[in-house]
């Protein structure tokens, strides 16, 4: 990623600016993106202190815009990893987006923090740790299209794994998968960032695959507490969607 010395206000290209955002896990960033006729590079990226999203996401989008000479207006879309993830970290990231993106209008493209996850390792299926003794999981093929679940060990015992390899940036998801399942095969990678995520949805934005920002949510793919302590209270094990 570079740092650009020119104003990209001055360089012809502003309509094609873009903006990532990602607060969904324990750090965060911002990336600036520049989209043209060559294609599509990264130019910029902040990353964010874990858990501080509320107090310096905002003022980080602002010194990213102001280092590239950029004024918001000008952007021409904003990419949103949209969990799942900190619940607080998604909505704190969703807010901020649904702020920019109306005040401009700026579009907006979502994107599954699992998904960016997987194309980063080159595979189809990723895994994050979601506490609680649960995983945050993908499934795809080329075959079949992705879904996306909660799943502890009970569903993981049941899922169809064979020959599946799985993109796991982190120690608590890459333990419970081969607890679960021996000998499963799991590609470590860096967690995602923002500028990721642009490099996946740039072609999405250049199509216009937009999201209506009424209907722009928090990916979370968490039962809630009410299910949990339900189930608890009962004996009964909450399945997840999907399996």
């Amino acid at each position: 990623m570079r740092s650009t010395q020119k104003s990209l206000e001055d360089s012809g290209h502003i309509e094609r600016l873009l903006l990532g955002v990602d607060t969904c896990g324990d750090r965060g960033s911002v990336a600036l993106g520049l989209l043209n006729e060559q294609g599509f590079e990264v130019v910029e990226q902040i990353e964010l202190e874990g858990r501080s999203y509320s107090a310096t996401l905002v003022a980080a989008v602002s010194d990213l815009l102001k280092r590239s000479g950029v004024e918001l207006k000008r952007l021409n879309a904003i990419v949103a990893v949209n969990g799942p993830g900190s619940f607080t970290g998604v909505r704190v990231g969703l807010s901020a987006v649904k702020g920019l993106a109306e005040s401009a209008p700026i579009p907006v493209v979502a994107v599954s923090r699992l998904e960016v996850l997987a194309w980063k390792a080159g595979v189809d299926s990723a895994a994050l740790d979601a506490h609680r003794h649960e995983i945050y999981l993908r499934l795809g093929g080329k075959d079949l299209a992705a879904r996306e679940l909660l799943a502890g060990s009970e569903e993981l015992s049941v899922l169809d794994l064979a020959g599946v390899q799985i993109a796991v940036c982190d120690d608590a998801a890459a333990g419970l998968l081969v607890g679960a399942r021996p000998g499963i095969e799991l590609l470590r990678t860096v967690a995602p960032a923002a500028a990721d995520a642009l490099q996946l949805c740039w072609a999405r934005v250049a199509q216009g695959d937009f999201v209506d920002l009424a209907l722009l949510d928090g990916h979370y793919l968490r039962r809630s507490d009410a299910e949990i302590f339900a189930a608890e209270s009962f004996g009964v094990r909450v399945k997840a969607e999907g399996v």
